[in-house]
């Protein structure tokens, strides 16, 4: 499909796909930086955890919906659309509440979790579409190296969000006189995408699918809505609130499932299905997607709860706990270039992911033995090691499956392995989160009459913004509980490592007409 292009056109093209990953990447750090005085000016404490839910339903749901309709339809056309969807949300979020109650949408508050769900639809598209437009422009032999950038890309977002969300939610009034600070947040999204839409509506080429689309089973999609959307919203329910046998979480859980199961039936009788199921026939497909299930998990277990560990352990500033994580993200950036270098040049993709897990084991075992007595520049080391076992996982397990796919599936397996990623983060949060918060409320004394609650009941979210416990007892229930997080990370991590094992190596194939002999099965 782009063999006519010249490596002018392929790289504006490209250009302009990391810009929109950067834009849906950056968006997942620079919004929690503002929420506090979002939640302030919209009076909305109560609901402040679906400000985040509703964009992480709308953008895990649709992933594989991206991935079928970019097999269908023209690839520059998804991606407008999504790039566009995305800027109408980001548009919408920052008006929310600026007229008051609405009609239909409430308060303001309620108004910005309406309008992160329609940001979160855009947001979907610009992670899969980028990996699978990346994919029509460059043959799997040359692919590592670009797919190395996207790595690149939310290693950079991960530093940026919070420093840019911190800065014009304080300074944003004085940039523009008359507008919260907070608005910008969203507002910033403006701009840049603008300027990705027209590197993709200018320099792309259309990228139509090789073969004729059938009729888009419209059921099918409704299906894997309704059983994804409260699936994740069952897993990011306060657990103080709504336990596990609580019945909404129940309900949450059955309706879901239910509603996944009917989806399955229909894929495998429809002719023309969203996931086509003869892609698990593939062992690539299966055991590189087993792999990012387990390490989407790790990924998220880092990231939440380290910052736990600067605040009620070593009692430093939520600043200086989000500062610990540059580290983190420049060894991600870092290891996912040297990664997706070393696979064009010499090939052995899994060689690569294998050394990469294990680095990231040495990490975890280094976070997991922490004492409560750990200096600040050692932690800082420890997760600049995870950063760089932790990077090759970016592109390397997306260019197996890709490399062993057909052409006319490369959307819907490119999509796949987003929504694995996905749905086993959340996961995972939800069985971390319970673990930390089991331990500390064996850990923590008993609250005296009239006294607050420990915050081991409220779960990691509230304990995120609890203040700092200089409080021997409490430092070292922390300090315990938060190893037994990195503790169950290792695990995880064991287990995708098993699983990479698993996967046939494939050669790298030189164009991108078919996947080499044998597929994998």
């Amino acid at each position: 499909m782009t063999d006519t292009l010249s490596q002018r056109q392929k790289m504006l093209t490209f250009g302009g796909i990391l810009l929109a990953m950067f834009l849906g990447a950056l968006d997942q750090t620079i919004v929690s930086t503002a929420l506090p005085r979002i939640v302030a000016d919209l009076h909305g404490l109560d609901r402040f955890t679906w400000v985040a839910t509703a964009y992480l339903v709308a953008s895990t749901a649709l992933v594989p919906i991206y991935g079928k309709l970019a097999d269908m339809y023209s690839r520059r056309a998804i991606e407008v659309v999504a790039v566009s969807v995305f800027l109408l949300g980001s548009g919408l979020c920052g008006l929310a509440g600026e007229f008051g109650t609405l009609p239909l949408l409430g308060d303001g508050m309620t108004q910005l979790i309406v309008f992160r769900a329609v940001q979160g639809l855009g947001g979907a598209g610009l992670f899969a579409m980028a990996f699978i437009i990346i994919a029509d422009l460059f043959p799997p032999a040359e692919r590592g190296r670009y797919q190395g950038f996207t790595g690149a890309v939310f290693g950079t977002s991960s530093v940026l969000g919070p420093l840019l969300g911190g800065f014009l939610t304080d300074r944003g009034t004085d940039l523009i006189p008359g507008v919260a600070g907070w608005r910008l947040v969203f507002y910033v999204n403006l701009p840049l995408g603008l300027v990705a839409l027209w590197f993709i509506i200018n320099q792309m080429p259309p990228l139509r699918p090789r073969t004729t689309p059938k009729p888009f089973d419209f059921v099918s999609a409704v299906l894997l809505v309704a059983g994804l959307g409260p699936l994740v919203v069952a897993l990011q329910l306060n657990r103080a609130q709504y336990g596990w046998t609580a019945p909404l979480t129940l309900g949450l859980l059955g309706g879901g499932l239910a509603a996944l199961a009917l989806f399955v039936v229909r894929s495998l009788r429809h002719e023309n299905p969203i996931l086509n199921f003869s892609l698990f026939e593939n062992k690539v497909f299966r055991t590189a997607n087993a792999a990012l299930f387990l390490m989407g998990g790790a990924f998220l277990g880092v990231i939440i709860f380290e910052p736990l560990f600067m605040v009620n352990v070593l009692g430093e500033s939520a600043t200086r706990a989000g500062v610990s994580l540059i580290p983190l993200s420049l060894g991600v950036v870092t290891g996912s270039l040297l990664a997706g270098q070393m696979v064009s040049r010499f090939g052995h993709y899994k060689y690569w992911m294998l050394g990469g897990l294990m680095l990231l084991l040495g990490g975890l075992l280094l976070l997991a033995t922490m004492p409560p007595t750990v200096q600040y520049h050692k932690v800082l080391i420890y997760l600049g090691v995870c950063g760089l076992g932790l990077g090759p996982t970016m592109p390397l397990y997306t260019l197996a499956v890709q490399n062993a796919t057909a052409p006319q599936l490369m959307g819907q397996a490119t999509s796949a392995s987003q929504f694995f990623r996905q749905i086993g983060g959340a996961l995972a949060a939800s069985a971390l989160g319970a673990v930390l918060s089991f331990t500390l409320a064996h850990e923590l004394p008993a609250p005296g009459p009239g006294s607050r609650p420990p915050v081991a009941a409220e779960g990691p979210r509230r304990a995120a913004t609890a203040a700092a416990m200089p409080n021997p007892v409490a430092r070292a229930a922390f300090s315990k509980a938060i190893g037994r997080v990195y503790l169950f990370n290792i695990f995880l991590v064991v287990g995708g490592f098993a699983m990479t094992l698993l996967i046939p190596e494939l050669p790298l194939r030189k164009s991108n007409d078919g996947p080499p002999a044998g597929g994998g099965e």
